[in-house]
C-alpha cells in the first residue's frame, strides 16, 4: 500500500523546497499570477529511458484537460520514480527564470530475503566506530549486539585506512579498506564487506550506511604528498603566506614555552593561572607579531612607487585613463609579497594632478601620493592589528580550553607533542628556527608542501569556504584545527583539480557499491558543488540512495539549502541538545509527526512547507557521554522519549551498554564486546540482555517499528511534571494509541531529592495492555572498571522490565479508574506507585468501546465521500432512515436558490431570519452562515493541523456549532430540511467521541457536504460550467452567492400568468407568495431589505450570473419583474421591492435592454419572452405603487414596456425625483435630485444629468463637510 499512486499539486509562484516519495505523481499548476501567461516549467529530472544530468534541462509539456481556450487547469506532470535531488524552474515572456526550485525525492530503503520496503520511520540506527570491531571475521559477533538489541540499521564510520592520528574522520586511503580488518594471512577487501553487508541484509533484516568524507584528508595521506595541488599550499593559496608565517612564529614560541625561554616573562610551560595568560599575551605582543610584521604582506612599497609616478609625470603620461574617476587604486599582489601591492598608476594619474610641468609642481604631486600612500599602510597596519588581537584572544581561548577547563582535557605542559595550539599548516621539514623557516615560503618546490589544515570556525557562514581568498580565518586563528587532517581544495570543477575529483569519484563509487546510504560527515563545510557531484556519481550506482548529514547551522533555511542541493533525506538530531526533560519532549513534537486529531488531508491536496525528516538520535557518537552529563538512570528514559518520536530514531553502541565515558573518536582502541546470551555481568568482553539498558532498548526498538509500520503517525507531546514525559502516538484510522509515560533523571537520584509523589495521569480511551513497563535497578555485580581490552560499560545497572502485562499485574500502576470527562469521553485514571526516575511504561490505549463503534460508524458513512474512510469503519447497525439515501441523493432535489441558503448567505440575509452567522465570542464571526463560511476558514486549518485555532477549541468545549450548522437548515421545509437532518444524524454520533477528535471529524464531514454540494450545484448549471474548468466553476459559484430568496421578496410581483413561478408560504401569515430569486448587489452591505436589489448591478451580473450558467428561469423572472417597475422611462437604480424605487440613474435602462437582447439570443426559444406578460407598478409616471390585485393593474407584453423606454428617450426625460430631499439622500444639494436624459438625434449617444448627481456607475456621492465635497459626486456624469 505503499506505493499506491498519490498526487500532489504545485502552484508556480517562486522559489519552493518540494519533498516527495517515490511513486508520487507532482504535477506543476499555474499559480494566480501567472494565469493567461505563456509559461515553461524546465527540470533536470530525467525523461523515461534517459539517465540523470544535473545539468540537463528538459521542457515539461503542458495537458490541458479542458481541450479549449481555457487552459486555466492545465498542467504538467512528473511520475517521481527515481530518487534524489532534482531542480525546476519556470518562467514567462522574456524571463527564461522567473522562479523555481528543488524537488526532493526520497528513497525506498528495502531488507530482509524478501526485499520488503522499510519505511523511514521506522529506521532504528546505531553507530559503529568501525576501527573498534576488530578483524573482519569478529564483525558478526560484535553486530549482532544491533540486532539482538532490535536495531535494524547499522551505521559505519570509515572503513579506509586511517591516518597517523587514528581518528575514524582522517583517512589516509579513501580507496583502501583498513588492513586491521583482516588477520594475520589474510588480505580482506571491498568484496568480502560488501558480501557482510549483504549478509546482514538477507538474513538479519539490517541495512548498513557508512560515512564519506570528502572535506579532509589525513595529513600523511600519501597521495596528498604526491599531489599538494589538492590541498591548499602558499603556492595555489599564496594568500595564506602571511598565516603560514604566523602560524611558524607560533610554533616557535610552543618551542621555547617548552625550553622555559620565556621563564624570565612569567611565561612557564605549564600554564596555571590568569597570570600565565596574561603572559601569553605580552609574549605574542612583544615577542612574537613585532618579528613577523605581517602587515607588510599587505602594504606598498612608498619609495619604489613614488618614483615610478614621478617618471610618468616627467615623461608626460598625464592622460585620463580612469573615465576622470578620480581616487587612487591599489592592486593587491597576486602573490602575496611582503610590499608587493602595486598603485594603479592610472588612478593615480588622474587623482594626484600637477597643476603645471614644472618640476616644483611634479614635487607636488609626488609628495601628496606619498602621504596618501602613507595613510594606506598604516590603514593596514592598524587592520592587521586588530587580526592579530583576535588572533591572541583565539590563542588564550584555546589554552584556556585545553589547560584549565574543567570540561576541557587539561593537557598540562606545553611541549612540542602538545603544542601551545594546534599547529594551522604542516611542515614535513626539518625543524630549524624561524630565520630559516620563513625563506622557505618562496621557494615553490618546499612551499607546495605547507598544506592547510582542516577544521571548523564557530559561527562561520557555511556557505563560505573559509580557506579561499577573502577570508582572515587563518590569519585570525578562528580556526578550531584538526591538525590531523588537511584540507581539500577542489575549486569550482574537475578540471581545476582533476586527481582529487578522480580520487573522490572512485571512493564514491566504493561506498555507493556496497553500502544502501552514507552520512556526510562535517557536510556544512563540504562544498556544495563537490558533494553533489559525488552524491550524482553515488545515485549512479544506487539510486535508492539513502543519505543522512548532522548539521551545524544554526538557521533552519540554511539547512534547507543542504537538504534540497543535496538531496538529505533525514537530518540527524540529538535528544542530548535538550537541557531538561521539557525541552526533550519539545523535540519530540519538532521532529515526528502530525498532532494527534489532525485533519483528514484531501488526496490531491497543495504542498505545504515542512521541515526536514529527521534522524532523532539519543546521543550521537562524537558528543559527550550522557552519564557523565546527567544521570545513568536517565538512558533509559531518555531513549523512550526518542523512540517515540515519529521519525527515525537511533543511538550509538556504548550507550545501551551504559558505557560512563565518551568513546573517542580518536583515541579509543579498544574493541567492542561480543555478544553471548549466557555472559556474566562481569565479563566485560561479553553482553546481553541483562547488560545496561539492552533489554529496555530491544523492547522500544520493537516498539517504535511497529508504531511507524501501522500508521501511529499522530504525536502528543504532555509535560506532566519537571520530571516526567508522555509521548502519545496515535493511528487515525483505528483511532488505538500508544502513550509512553517517561521518568527521566537527569540527575541521580541517589543524590538529587525527586518528588516522592507523582501526579496521576489522566489517559482517554480503555488501556488494553500494558506493552512495556520497564526501570533501571542497581545490582549486585560489582563497580565499573574500565577494561584495556573491551569497551565496557557500568555492571552495577541493569533493567528491570516486564512486557505485555495487564494494567492488575503492573508493578508501577497502583490503582486504574475510569472517570467520566464529560457526556461523550472517558478517561482511565491511573496513579503511579513505583515510577521511580529512571521508569518507563509504555500503555496500549483504545477509545471506549461506545466511542470506538461511533468513530467507526462516522467512517462508515463517509466513505461515500472517499474510500479513504474505509479503515477503521464499521456499519451501522441502526441506521436512522435520513442515513440511508446518500447525500448527493438528497442535495440532489436542492434548488440552486436552496444552495444559497446551504452554501452562502452573509450576516445581515441570515439576521432578515431572526439569526446571524455563528459567532467565536474569543474570535470573531464566520463571513458566512452556510457552509462555506466554515469551510473558508478550515482551508487556512486544515493544511498546518491548527488544532490551538479558536475554531477548534470552540468544537471542543461544546456543540455550539455543530448544532449551528444543522439547525439552520432543518427549520426550513424540503429538501433544505432533509439535508439538515442528514448533517443532524451525522452530528448524533459526532458528540459522543472524545471531544479531541471532533475537529477531525466535523471537518471531515462538512468537506463531504461542501464537496457534495458543489458537484450538485454545478450539475444544475449550464453544459459551459458542467464542462468548465475549475476557474470557471468557481466563478459560477458567484451565481449561487449572489443569487438567493430571502425572507422577505426583494422583487416586485410577476404577472399570475406567467408559468413555473416558485411559491411558498409566508411564515407569519401563512399565505402564499411569490419567492423569486433575486441577485444581491453586494456583499455584505447590500444584501437584505430594501438595498439588496439595484437595477445597475443587477443587469451588468445578469448574463455571467444567470444566462451563461443556464438559470433562464431565474433570469426571466429578474428581467420581467425589473419591466414591472418601469417609470420616465427608466428601471430603478435602487429597487427597494418596486415600493421604494429610485430612478436616478441613467445607465441601468440600457444594461437592462441589454440582458433582454443576450437572453433572446443565449435562451432556447428566448425571443418568447419579448411577449411574457409585465404588471406595470406604476402605470404612470406620477402613479403611487400599486398593489398586487390592484384593478388600475396594467399588464402589457415585456415588448411594449421596451418600447416606451426607447420612445421616453427619444422624447426625452426630464423629472425632479419624488420625495426630494434629505429624506431619501441626506447629502445630494438640491439639484442633484432634477434628473435629465436625452438622446442625441445624430450620433444616438445618451445623455444628460449636472454636476450635482450622479446618474451612471460611478455614483459615489461626496458626504463630508471636513473635506468641502459634501452633496459633490466624486465623478458627475
Amino acid at each position: 500500500h505503499c506505493f499506491d499512486k498519490r498526487l500532489r499539486i504545485f502552484f508556480l509562484h517562486s522559489v519552493y523546497i518540494i519533498n516527495l516519495f517515490i511513486s508520487f505523481e507532482l504535477q506543476f499548476r499555474l499559480g494566480p499570477t501567472l494565469q493567461g501567461k505563456h509559461v515553461l516549467v524546465h527540470t533536470n529530472y530525467p525523461a523515461p529511458g534517459k539517465h540523470f544530468d544535473r545539468h540537463t534541462f528538459q521542457a515539461l509539456d503542458w495537458h490541458n484537460p479542458m481541450g479549449r481556450e481555457d487552459d486555466s487547469d492545465k498542467f504538467c506532470t512528473l511520475d517521481l520514480q527515481i530518487a534524489g535531488s532534482y531542480q525546476y524552474y519556470f518562467g514567462h515572456g522574456h524571463e527564461e527564470k522567473s522562479g523555481g526550485g528543488y524537488i526532493v525525492v526520497d528513497p525506498v530503503l528495502r531488507a530482509g530475503a524478501d526485499n520488503h520496503h522499510v519505511h523511514l520511520d521506522c529506521i532504528t540506527i546505531q553507530t559503529y566506530l568501525s576501527k573498534c570491531l576488530g578483524h573482519l571475521d569478529d564483525w558478526p559477533a560484535r553486530l549482532r549486539v544491533a540486532k539482538e538489541s532490535g536495531y535494524n540499521m547499522i551505521h559505519f564510520t570509515p572503513l579506509q585506512t586511517l591516518g597517523i592520528s587514528r581518528s575514524c574522520y582522517s583517512l589516509a586511503d579513501q580507496l583502501s579498506l583498513n588492513p586491521e580488518f583482516s588477520p594475520p594471512g589474510k588480505n580482506y577487501t571491498w568484496t568480502e564487506v560488501g558480501e557482510l553487508v549483504q549478509k546482514l541484509k538477507k538474513e538479519w533484516n539490517m541495512i548498513c550506511i557508512t560515512d564519506v568524507v570528502y572535506n579532509h584528508t589525513a595529513a600523511n595521506s600519501p597521495w596528498i604528498k604526491e599531489h599538494p595541488e589538492c590541498g591548499y599550499n602558499l603556492v595555489n593559496s599564496p594568500h595564506l603566506r602571511s598565516a603560514w608565517v604566523l602560524d611558524r612564529a607560533i610554533w616557535h614560541m610552543t618551542c621555547n614555552m617548552a625550553d622555559a625561554k620565556y621563564a624570565a616573562m612569567g611565561l612557564p610551560a605549564q600554564v596555571q593561572n590568569e597570570g600565565h595568560l596574561n603572559a601569553i599575551r605580552n609574549v605574542l605582543w612583544e615577542q612574537v607579531f613585532p618579528k613577523v610584521k605581517l602587515w607588510e604582506f599587505f602594504q606598498v612599497k612608498i619609495e619604489s612607487t613614488v618614483e615610478e609616478f614621478r617618471t610618468l609625470l616627467t615623461e608626460g603620461e598625464n592622460q585620463k585613463k580612469t573615465g576622470g574617476k578620480q581616487g587612487l587604486k591599489i592592486i593587491q599582489d597576486p602573490k602575496f609579497r611582503r610590499f608587493g601591492n602595486k598603485v594603479d598608476m592610472d588612478s593615480a594619474l588622474e587623482t594626484f594632478v600637477p597643476h603645471s610641468r614644472s618640476p616644483q609642481a611634479i614635487l607636488e604631486a609626488c609628495n601628496w601620493l606619498w602621504g596618501r600612500l602613507e595613510e594606506i599602510n598604516k590603514e593596514q597596519y592598524q587592520q592587521m592589528l586588530h587580526h592579530q588581537e583576535q588572533a591572541a584572544n583565539c590563542i588564550v581561548g584555546n589554552v584556556v580550553y585545553e589547560r584549565l577547563a574543567d570540561h576541557g582535557p587539561k593537557l598540562g605542559p606545553v611541549t612540542r607533542k602538545d603544542p601551545i595550539v594546534t599547529r594551522y599548516f604542516t611542515f614535513p621539514f626539518e625543524e630549524k628556527s624561524l630565520e630559516d623557516d620563513l625563506p622557505m615560503m618562496d621557494q615553490p618546490d618546499k612551499a607546495r608542501h605547507f598544506l592547510a589544515h582542516n577544521g571548523w570556525v564557530m559561527g562561520d557562514d557555511p556557505l563560505r569556504n573559509f580557506a579561499e581568498p577573502g577570508s582572515n580565518v587563518y590569519i585570525r586563528r578562528e580556526l578550531i584545527c584538526w591538525g590531523d587532517s588537511v584540507k581539500l581544495r577542489y575549486g569550482n570543477k574537475p578540471e581545476d583539480c582533476p586527481y582529487l575529483w578522480a580520487h573522490m569519484q572512485k571512493y564514491t563509487e566504493i561506498t555507493a557499491k556496497h553500502f544502501a546510504g552514507v552520512r556526510l560527515d562535517n557536510c556544512h563545510s563540504t562544498p556544495l558543488h563537490v558533494a553533489e557531484y559525488m552524491l550524482d556519481v553515488a545515485r549512479v550506482l544506487r539510486p535508492s540512495l539513502y543519505v543522512v548529514a548532522e548539521l551545524f547551522t544554526g538557521s533552519e533555511d540554511l539547512d534547507n539549502v543542504f537538504v534540497t542541493k543535496l538531496g538529505i533525506t533525514s537530518l540527524i538530531r540529538e535528544a542530548m541538545s535538550a537541557g531538561d526533560s521539557h525541552e526533550e519532549g519539545r523535540l519530540v513534537y519538532r521532529y515526528g509527526g502530525e498532532p494527534v486529531g489532525a485533519f483528514v488531508q484531501p488526496s490531491l491536496r497543495p504542498l505545504v512547507p515542512s521541515i526536514a525528516h529527521a534522524m532523532f538520535l539519543d546521543v550521537t557518537h562524537d558528543n559527550e557521554c550522557p552519564i557523565q552529563l546527567r544521570s545513568a538512570y536517565d538512558s533509559l528514559p531518555s531513549s523512550a522519549i526518542v523512540s517515540m518520536a515519529c521519525c527515525c530514531s537511533g543511538s550509538t553502541r556504548g550507550y545501551d551498554e551504559m558505557v560512563p565515558h565518551q568513546i573517542s573518536v580518536v583515541k579509543e582502541e579498544r574493541f567492542y564486546p561480543k555478544w553471548n546470551p549466557e555472559a556474566k555481568a562481569s565479563s566485560p568482553g561479553e553482553v546481553n540482555l541483562k547488560t545496561g539498558i539492552i533489554a529496555g532498548k530491544l523492547a522500544l526498538n520493537k516498539m517504535h517499528q511497529e508504531l511507524a509500520s501501522k500508521g501511529f503517525n499522530q504525536v502528543y507531546v504532555d509535560q506532566v511534571d519537571e520530571d516526567i514525559v508522555a509521548v502519545t502516538r496515535h493511528c487515525p484510522s483505528t483511532h488505538q494509541s500508544v502513550v509512553a509515560v517517561c521518568r527521566t533523571a537527569f540527575h541521580n537520584p541517589k543524590h538529587h531529592q525527586y518528588r516522592t509523589e507523582v501526579p496521576p495521569m489522566f489517559i482517554p480511551g480503555k488501556i488494553e495492555e500494558v506493552i512495556l513497563e520497564a526501570r533501571i535497578i542497581d545490582r549486585q555485580a560489582g563497580t565499573y572498571k574500565k577494561c584495556e581490552k573491551y569497551i565496557n560499560g557500568m555492571p552495577e545497572y541493569t533493567v528491570e522490565i516486564k512486557e505485555h502485562i495487564q494494567l492488575k499485574d503492573s508493578g508501577v500502576v497502583k490503582h486504574a479508574g475510569v472517570t467520566s470527562k464529560g457526556s461523550s469521553e472517558f478517561v482511565q485514571e491511573i496513579i503511579f506507585e513505583r515510577l521511580t526516575p529512571g521508569s518507563v511504561i509504555a500503555f496500549r490505549v483504545s477509545l471506549d468501546p461506545k466511542a470506538q463503534e461511533l468513530v467507526g460508524v462516522i467512517r462508515h458513512h463517509l466513505i461515500q465521500f472517499s474510500p479513504k474512510y474505509k479503515p477503521g469503519s464499521l456499519p451501522d447497525q441502526h441506521t436512522p432512515t435520513i442515513l440511508e439515501t446518500p447525500l448527493a441523493q438528497i442535495m440532489s432535489k436542492l434548488t440552486l436558490g436552496d444552495m444559497n441558503m446551504l452554501l452562502f448567505r452573509c450576516d445581515s440575509e441570515e439576521q432578515e431570519d431572526g439569526g446571524g452567522c455563528y459567532n467565536i465570542p474569543s474570535w470573531t464571526s464566520f463571513k458566512y452562515g452556510g457552509l462555506q463560511g466554515l469551510l473558508s476558514v478550515m482551508a487556512d486549518i486544515r493544511p498546518k493541523n491548527d488544532l490551538g485555532h479558536p475554531v477548534c477549541d470552540n468544537l471542543r468545549e461544546g456543540d455550539w456549532m455543530i448544532d449551528y450548522v444543522s439547525n439552520r437548515l432543518v427549520c426550513h421545509s424540503g429538501a433544505l430540511g432533509e439535508v439538515g437532518k442528514w448533517l443532524k444524524a451525522m452530528f448524533h454520533y459526532l458528540k459522543h467521541i472524545p471531544r479531541y477528535l471532533i475537529p477531525c471529524y466535523f471537518d471531515a464531514i462538512l468537506v463531504g457536504a461542501y464537496t457534495t454540494a458543489l458537484d450538485t450545484t454545478f450539475n444544475k448549471m449550464s453544459s459551459f460550467v458542467q464542462n468548465g474548468s475549475t476557474f470557471v466553476k468557481l466563478l459560477a459559484l458567484g451565481s449561487v452567492q449572489m443569487g438567493g430568496v430571502g425572507s422577505f421578496p426583494a422583487l416586485p410581483p410577476l404577472s399570475l400568468e406567467l408559468p413555473d413561478i416558485p411559491y411558498r408560504l409566508n411564515k407569519d401569515t401563512g399565505k402564499k407568495e411569490q419567492c423569486c430569486v433575486s441577485l444581491a448587489a453586494g456583499l455584505p452591505h447590500f444584501s437584505s431589505g430594501i438595498f439588496r436589489s439595484w437595477g445597475r448591478d443587477t443587469f451588468i451580473a445578469l448574463r455571467g450570473l444567470m444566462l451563461v450558467t443556464g438559470r433562464h428561469l431565474e433570469a426571466r423572472n429578474i428581467i420581467l419583474a425589473f419591466a414591472g417597475t418601469l417609470r420616465h422611462g427608466l428601471i430603478p437604480n435602487l429597487l427597494g421591492e418596486g415600493i421604494c424605487a429610485r430612478f436616478n440613474c441613467r445607465d441601468a435602462v440600457w444594461w437592462w435592454l441589454q440582458c433582454i437582447q443576450d437572453y433572446c439570443t443565449l435562451v432556447p426559444e428566448g425571443i418568447a419572452i419579448l411577449r411574457c406578460p409585465v404588471v406595470r407598478m406604476y402605470p404612470h409616471d406620477d402613479s403611487e405603487p400599486q398593489a398586487p390585485g390592484t384593478p388600475s393593474l396594467l399588464t402589457q407584453p415585456l415588448c411594449d414596456v421596451i418600447h416606451e423606454a426607447m420612445t421616453r428617450h427619444m422624447q426625452g426625460i426630464d423629472f425632479r425625483e419624488r420625495n426630494a430631499g434629505p429624506k431619501i439622500d441626506m447629502h445630494m444639494k438640491d439639484e442633484g435630485f432634477n434628473i435629465v436624459a436625452k438622446v442625441h438625434r445624430d450620433t444616438g449617444f445618451v445623455y444628460g444629468g449636472n454636476r450635482f448627481n450622479c446618474g451612471t456607475w460611478m455614483d459615489k456621492m461626496g458626504e463630508s463637510d471636513k473635506a468641502r465635497n459634501k452633496g459633490m459626486p466624486a465623478t458627475p456624469r
